[in-house]
């Protein structure tokens, strides 16, 4: 009862690091001591279930987003039930860099049989699946899918002045060697909530 006297809440996160902060800037210095960071790389956001809340009353935009992992991450709201959801993309600039190093591949496997360069693909686009097939990020996935297919067009065209490759025959080198966008990955609520027999 004396909490709710006090004006806090003793279930809602923001209240617990006290009212301007102090939990979050000790934090802050105890990991800078501990880890050195880097100050143009490490900053404090506001992230999280109440932060879209919190700006729009300042008259702020929407909460910043932060990269970690190869993702950016970004305050969302669930399709469903309105509630709050971390939507992980994949990093624009990984997924160049990861697009480059294909196509820069593909350009050394010119005159390899064309199974032996299906395998590699295949191995290639399954990889970043296994890593990036999160929730929410199935344009990301699907973008990457076609470039890497668009490259290996590309590439099995520029391997003879003489002839092309009609879709009529690359389209079944695509089914075959090349796996569909699909998330392979659970919610993390899901993950968490597994139940154990005791």
């Amino acid at each position: 009862m004396q909490a709710e006297d006090q004006g806090t809440n003793p279930t809602d996160p923001r209240d617990q690091s006290g009212a301007d902060g102090e939990g979050a800037d000790s934090l802050l210095k105890g990991l800078e001591e501990l880890l050195r960071l880097h100050p143009d790389k490490t900053r404090l956001i506001e992230f999280g279930r109440f932060a879209a809340e919190d700006r729009k009353r300042r008259g702020e935009g929407k909460p910043e987003t932060f990269d970690f992992l190869g993702f950016t991450h970004i305050c969302a709201k669930n399709q469903r039930t309105g509630g709050f959801s971390i939507d992980r993309k994949t990093i624009r600039k990984r997924l160049s860099a990861k697009l480059k190093a294909v196509r820069e591949e593909l350009r050394r496997r010119w005159h390899e049989p064309v199974a032996e360069v299906g395998k590699w693909l295949r191995s290639v686009v399954q990889g970043y699946f296994n890593y990036h097939a999160v929730p929410g990020n199935i344009d990301s996935l699907q973008s990457f899918r076609a470039q890497v297919v668009w490259h290996w067009s590309r590439a099995l065209q520029r391997r003879s002045q003489k002839s092309r490759m009609p879709w009529e025959r690359f389209g079944p080198l695509v089914a075959r060697w090349i796996p569909s966008a699909a998330i392979l990955h659970p919610r993390p609520a899901m993950r968490f909530n597994a139940r154990y027999l005791r």
